[in-house]
Parts: C-alpha cells; sequence; structure tokens
C-alpha cells in the first residue's frame, strides 16, 4: 500500500510540474514582399486574452505553457495572418505579412479588428502608415510626413506651410526628432516649408506626445521616432518621382539574397536650374537662386541567425543665394544635416534581444555677407557622437522589461558672427565653442496585473556635464570684463541630473473600451533659443552651463479610448496639464553682437493645458479622421512683460483638422484635408507718437494681439493606370490643390504709413503679409 501512495504522489507530480512546463515562441514580423521587418506589428493570442507589439527591429517573444495556440498577426496596410503553432518546446517562429497593395485593388481590404487603441498603457502615440501620408494632398506635390502628423490633435504646425511643430504648448526643440536612432536638430528644407525626411526612404513614422516611455528622454514635449527601409532583401527596386519644384529617386535591393541588402534614395530641388536661363548676365540679379538635395543610404546584413548590422546614413544641404550688383550687396546661407548610424541586433536567447547603436550627427548654418567693402560671417551648429546599448527581456507574458543607457558627447557652436571692413577686423570676445557630456539609465516594465490593469512603470536617471575647454568671465553692472576663470579641456565646469520618473495605467473597462492615466517628469538639457524680433536667423542650440539650467517638465494625463464597429472606428479624448520650468527667452530689443548669447538669456516658467478629441476611420473605402484641440499655453519671465504671464507663441485655442482617403475606383484616389486654427498671438505696437521729429512707437503686451484665423482646404486625386498587358513597372499620376479656395492666411503683420505728419495727414496702418494663394501641383511617380 506504502508502495502505491509513493507511486501516485510521484505521478501527480510529474503530472504538476508538466502542466507547469513552459516554452518560448519568438522570431521577426516581416513584410512577405520585400522582407522589411514590421515595427509595432501586434501579435493577439485571443484565447488567453493577451497580446504583443514586435519591437523596434520586428523582434516579439512570447513564453506560454504548453500547448497549441492560434497567434492573429496584424499590422496597418497588411493583411492579417493567422497562425497554429503546437508549442512543445521552445521555437523560432518568423510571421510573414502580405501589404495591403498586393491585393486587386478593387476588393475593399478588411483586416481583422484592431485593439492596441484600446489595449496597450501607451497613451498620446499615432503609428503614421506612410501609404496614408503618399495619398494625402501635398504642398507642392512633396509628400510630408511631418505635415501629416500636424493634422493629429495636440500637434500645432509652425506657420503657413511649415513643416515645423509644437506640441502640447511645447516649442520646436521639445521635440526628439530621430532617424535611425540620430537625432535631426534641424527638420527643415526652404527655410523650413519642406520637412528632411524623404518619404520614400521611411518604413515608419512614430509620434508619442503624452507618457514618453522610459527609453527616450531629453526633450519635454513629444518623440518623432522615424525608421529608414532596410532595402528589399528579395529583389531589385526602383522608385522615382517628377514633380513642380523636385525629383526623387530611390533604389533597393540584395546584396547577397535573403541575408544582405541596401537601399539609396536622393533627392533635389531643380527651381535653380529651371530659372538660370531666363536671368540675363547683365540683370542684378544674376546668380541669385536656391536649391536643396538631401541623401538616405542604409545597408543592413544577417551574418548570423542571431546578428545583424545596419549601417544608415542622411545627408542633407540647402544653399540660398541673393546678389544685388546695384547695390553690391551678396548673401550666401547654407545649412544642413548629417548623420550617420551603426546598429548591432543580437539576440542572446528566445527572450533577450539587444540593440547597440553609435550614432554620428552633425547639423551647421552659416551666413556669409558682403556689402561693398563690409563683410559679415555667422555661423552655428552642433556636433553629436553618441554610444547607447537597448535590451528587450520578455520573461513571462505578463511583463516585457526594457532598459539599456546612452552617453553623447557634445559638442556646440553657438552664434559667432565676425565681421571685417578693409583692414579692420571685428572678431567674438568670448570662445563660443561648448563641450558637454550627456548619460542617461533607464529601466521600464510593461507589466499585466490582469485582464483589465496593465501598467507600465519606468524611471530614468540622466546626468548632464558641461565641461571645458571654456573661459567664464566675470562682469561689472556695465558689461565690462572685471575677472576669468579658465577650464582646461575635459574639466567639470558645471553638472546637472535627476531622476525622471514615467507611469502610465490602463484600466479596460470592456474588449471595446478602457482608461488610461499617465504621469511623466521630463529634464532638456539643451535648448533652441529663438528670437522673434529680429529678421536674422538667430534660432541657436546652447547647452545647459553655468547661467543656463535644464528645462523640467512635469506632464499629467487621463484619457479615454474607445473603438466601434468591430474596429472600424478608434476615437480618444485625452486631458492634460504640463508644466515647464527654466524656459528661455533673449531679453526685450535684443540683435545680435559679438557677445556670448547666454548674457542675453532671461529665463522664466510655463505651462499648459487642455483636451484632445480624436476620431479615425480605419477600415473601409473611406477612411480618415477628425481631431480637435481646446488648449492654453502660457509662459511667466520676471523680466518680460513687466513679470506678468502672457500668451506663449505657440497658444492657439482652437485647432480641427479633418482628413479624408476615398478609394473611387481600382484607378482613382480621392483625397482631402481641412484645417482650422486660432490666429497666433503677436505683438503690435499700441500707439505712435513723434519725438524731436521721429515717429516712435509704444508696443503693448506680449502676445496680446491675435491676428485672424488660419483655415484651409487642400484637395488631391492619384490616377493609377491599368494597362492592358503586364508590364515590369507601374506609375501613377498625383494631382492636387493647396488652399483650394486660396484663403489669404496672415503670414506677418507690419505697419506702413501714408500722407505727411507736417500737413496733419499722416496715418499709420496695419497690413498684412500672406504667402500662398491656391497653388496647384501635378506628380508623376514611377515603381520598376
Amino acid at each position: 500500500m506504502k508502495k502505491i501512495w509513493v507511486v501516485l504522489c510521484t505521478l501527480f507530480i510529474g503530472v504538476q510540474l508538466l502542466a507547469q512546463e513552459k516554452f518560448t515562441v519568438s522570431g521577426y514580423v516581416k513584410d512577405s514582399l520585400s522582407g522589411e521587418t514590421l515595427i509595432g506589428a501586434n501579435i493577439g493570442l485571443r484565447s488567453e486574452g493577451k497580446s504583443i507589439v514586435s519591437n523596434g527591429y520586428g523582434f516579439y517573444s512570447i513564453t506560454l505553457p504548453r500547448g497549441v495556440y492560434e497567434f492573429t498577426v496584424s499590422f496597418i496596410g497588411y493583411q492579417s495572418n493567422t497562425i497554429k503553432v503546437d508549442l512543445n518546446s521552445n521555437k523560432d517562429q518568423n510571421i510573414l505579412l502580405l501589404p495591403n497593395a498586393a491585393f486587386i485593388n478593387n476588393v475593399t481590404v478588411v483586416s481583422r479588428r484592431r485593439d492596441n487603441n484600446v489595449k496597450t498603457t501607451q497613451m498620446g502615440k499615432f503609428d503614421l502608415n506612410i501609404n496614408t501620408s503618399k495619398a494625402l494632398p501635398a504642398f507642392l506635390g512633396e509628400v510630408d510626413v511631418l505635415k501629416t502628423l500636424q493634422l493629429l490633435p495636440g500637434v500645432r504646425n509652425a506657420g503657413e506651410g511649415n513643416a515645423g511643430f509644437y506640441v502640447r504648448g511645447g516649442g520646436p526643440d521639445q521635440n526628439l526628432i530621430l532617424l535611425d536612432d540620430a537625432v535631426v536638430y534641424n527638420t527643415g528644407h526652404l527655410f523650413g516649408f519642406f520637412s528632411v525626411f524623404n518619404s520614400d526612404a521611411i518604413k515608419n513614422v512614430s509620434l508619442i506626445k503624452g507618457g514618453m516611455p522610459a527609453q527616450y528622454g531629453g526633450r519635454l514635449s513629444s518623440v518623432v521616432d522615424v525608421a529608414m527601409k532596410e532595402g528589399n532583401i528579395n529583389k531589385t527596386q526602383v522608385d522615382a518621382g517628377i514633380g513642380l519644384i523636385a525629383s526623387r529617386f530611390s533604389v533597393q535591393g540584395p546584396i547577397i539574397k535573403n541575408k544582405m541588402s541596401y537601399i539609396i534614395s536622393a533627392r533635389r530641388t531643380y527651381v535653380d536650374l529651371l530659372t538660370r536661363p531666363f536671368i540675363k548676365k547683365t540683370s542684378d540679379f544674376y546668380g541669385s537662386g536656391y536649391y536643396f538635395y538631401d541623401l538616405n543610404a542604409k545597408i543592413n546584413y544577417q551574418f548570423s541567425e542571431k546578428d545583424r548590422l545596419y549601417l544608415s546614413g542622411y545627408f542633407g544641404r540647402d544653399k540660398f543665394t541673393f546678389n544685388n550688383a546695384a547695390r553690391s550687396f551678396n548673401t550666401i546661407i547654407d545649412w544642413g544635416n548629417a548623420t550617420a548610424s551603426l546598429r548591432w541586433n543580437h539576440v542572446f536567447n528566445k527572450k533577450l534581444f539587444s540593440n547597440t547603436t553609435v550614432v554620428y550627427n552633425d547639423y551647421h548654418f552659416t551666413l556669409d555677407g558682403k556689402r561693398n567693402d563690409f563683410v559679415l560671417n555667422l555661423s552655428s551648429g552642433i556636433r553629436d557622437l553618441t554610444l547607447k546599448t537597448d535590451i528587450d527581456f520578455y520573461p513571462r507574458p505578463e511583463h516585457k522589461f526594457k532598459f539599456g543607457g546612452q552617453y553623447t558627447y557634445h559638442t556646440f557652436l553657438p552664434n559667432i558672427l565676425s565681421g571685417r571692413q578693409d583692414s579692420v577686423i571685428f572678431s567674438p570676445t568670448n570662445a563660443s565653442k561648448k563641450f558637454a557630456n550627456e548619460m542617461a539609465l533607464y529601466l521600464q516594465d510593461d507589466w499585466e496585473l490582469s485582464s483589465r490593469l496593465k501598467v507600465n512603470l519606468g524611471i530614468r536617471y540622466s546626468l548632464f556635464q558641461q565641461v571645458g575647454r571654456y573661459t567664464n568671465y566675470m562682469r561689472d553692472d556695465n558689461g565690462n570684463k572685471t575677472d576669468s576663470t579658465v577650464y582646461g579641456r575635459g574639466q567639470l565646469v558645471k553638472s546637472y541630473g535627476g531622476f525622471e520618473p514615467r507611469a502610465t495605467f490602463r484600466y479596460t473597462l470592456d474588449e471595446t473600451q478602457s482608461l488610461k492615466l499617465g504621469v511623466t517628469r521630463n529634464l532638456q538639457y539643451i535648448h533652441l533659443v529663438t528670437n522673434a524680433g529680429s529678421t536674422l536667423p538667430t534660432d541657436l542650440w546652447v547647452p545647459s552651463t553655468l547661467r543656463v539650467k535644464p528645462q523640467i517638465s512635469w506632464q499629467y494625463a487621463a484619457g479615454y479610448f474607445r473603438n466601434f464597429k468591430d474596429g472600424m472606428f478608434e476615437t480618444s479624448i485625452e486631458a492634460y496639464y504640463k508644466t515647464m520650468d527654466n524656459q528661455i527667452e533673449y531679453k526685450e530689443g535684443y540683435t545680435p553682437s559679438l557677445k556670448d548669447p547666454e548674457e542675453e538669456f532671461v529665463f522664466g516658467k510655463g505651462w499648459s493645458y487642455g483636451a484632445e478629441f480624436f476620431v479615425n476611420k480605419v477600415k473601409g473605402r473611406f477612411t480618415g479622421w477628425i481631431g480637435y484641440t481646446l488648449s492654453w499655453t502660457w509662459r511667466k519671465f520676471d523680466q518680460l512683460n513687466n513679470g506678468n504671464k502672457f500668451p506663449s507663441r505657440y497658444d492657439r485655442r482652437h485647432d480641427i483638422s479633418v482628413v479624408g482617403n476615398y478609394e473611387l475606383s481600382d484607378r482613382w484616389r480621392l483625397s482631402g484635408v481641412f484645417v482650422y486654427g486660432t490666429g497666433s498671438a503677436i505683438t503690435v505696437p499700441e500707439s505712435f507718437y513723434f519725438i524731436n521729429g521721429v515717429l516712435s512707437q509704444q508696443f503693448g503686451s506680449i502676445n496680446s494681439y491675435r491676428m485672424k484665423p488660419y483655415h484651409r482646404m487642400d484637395l488631391a486625386a492619384t490616377y493609377t493606370p491599368k494597362p492592358k498587358k503586364i508590364r515590369k513597372y507601374t506609375t501613377n499620376w498625383v494631382f492636387s490643390l493647396y488652399n483650394t479656395y486660396s484663403r489669404m492666411n496672415p503670414y506677418f503683420l507690419y505697419f506702413d504709413q501714408e500722407g505727411s505728419a507736417a500737413d496733419g495727414t499722416l496715418k499709420v496702418s496695419a497690413k498684412q503679409v500672406s504667402l500662398f494663394p491656391i497653388i496647384p501641383s501635378v506628380t508623376w511617380n514611377v515603381k520598376f
């Protein structure tokens, strides 16, 4: 009898151990045609009520008890795929998804229900489908992903036609913009009217404006993470397009099939080339012109089942030349970015994935002006060298850990203003180069506590050090130098640091709706200082130093998320409140000089709050969204506006965007955009008076006047010919209208004088300057 009990106990324990035995399935989610990995693909396990998403390199991992499971994998713009896995051991399982474009166009493709909007802890995140951006009306025919992001609630455009943007009351420098992990400091071509991102080279764009995960840092407001294509690993592919002002060309393909691929994508404007023959050599303006170009290149190599290398680069330049022979005046403005990223992916085991990255990036701006014997040179820039490591750890389905660290060595070149008049040379009075170390460590856990409650908890510690070489000058009340402290190379000048806690909570009410809360603290150590009162390009990047403290923000957000009609409509309401300390502006009346720009700064605080409403239709022939933002943004500086609070230049009370796409037939696709926004806040003179016969003006409170509201409608139609015979290439034509009803939106105001003060007929009146009436454009695209 005793032996029987021993046998039964042994069997019972064995069964329990077997029941608890768990295995891991892992792999990559890929495009079945090109072999591109898919970032953020959803891998759902409905029998368990669980789901995960692929990471920034398409990798996923999930650990489950022994059994047979069905996984449903979905991604925007792709057909869902359901696979069955008999999990009786650890398995490698790559998953292939077929693009919707591979299907016959007259068939409406409807994917399975998308529930990331409701299920994830992430707030304020939007993943942009590049095809959506390409289908929308484009300014002068140039597809621009940043302009598409401007159509989302909480994101404000920087001005007419401008690719810059502001998020939840933050400045343009408070957006962390990454291209393959490299920071992009200047995102605009043509003085900001086009972004530097060539849509033909882009695979994925993600915007995060609330609940920033701990892996990101160094900015207060948002993250725009742009991933370049890796290159078609199966076959050679050529894309090209000819527009009104620019053309582009892209080629990609395998170097070693299924192991190594490349992509090269280039774009250039040709307005200068088209207008040059029409400007006579005798013209005062001969030699004037403008052009920009950019080049994206990337190589990836899978040299083992567990290792892959990526080498990518971006190189872009703008050059503007203006000649006026009659006034003996010549100006050349040159600016641009250069970035290079080397990344190594390594899979340690089925639960542990790492990525190590080395990044070099450089931004520079130069202005050279000459009039007769007077020569003026103005330059600024920033150069970084970065090393970072990120590790994903999937111990259990309820947990996904991510941790890592990074180090960046900054070289800042704030405004260097120099000049020459005959034999007299003007040079800076202070060493302008500044150097700094920036470091960070982080840890976060995406933790599913129950089927209803999920949290994302993160902590980040960052440290910033200004180091030598540097000379700090002491001055008296009249600005004269009285003493100095010299710091040698690498010597610590000033150090700042702190913890940045991040937490978001999701509570699921049912399968279609959830509530989310989030709180984040962010530190920002480098700053873009803008002078709105100057006509010279005085915006410059500066580090935190002895005088300049890091910006600090706390953001609190709450949201309600709900999907309707089996996921056909995604809706959300988000409210937020954000505080911002150590904000920077120039002193009143600032003009560029030979002094260190730091001596012209004033410091204050800011805060913003508002609510964002979003309805997004994601299925069917007709897709699109409606976004509305109600917001307030304030600033307060002791040395500005008599110490009283004033609306920020980024303040916009109402902001509405309506976006629509309609598949009319297999040949025609229609799209339209309507935007409306409260007029920009500006400072204007309140009165004019004479002093010793000279007309003077008295300005009112800062940003106390509003320009007229901004509104505009754009329309586009894409025609794709369907030849009777099968060809090796496809083409399409994109016809678009920018500002369809030719609304003359205000760009800026100036005051004009008419009459004479001597006879009492002098009148001073405000005049509005507008940039763009209705602008038609056409673009021809071809793909081999």
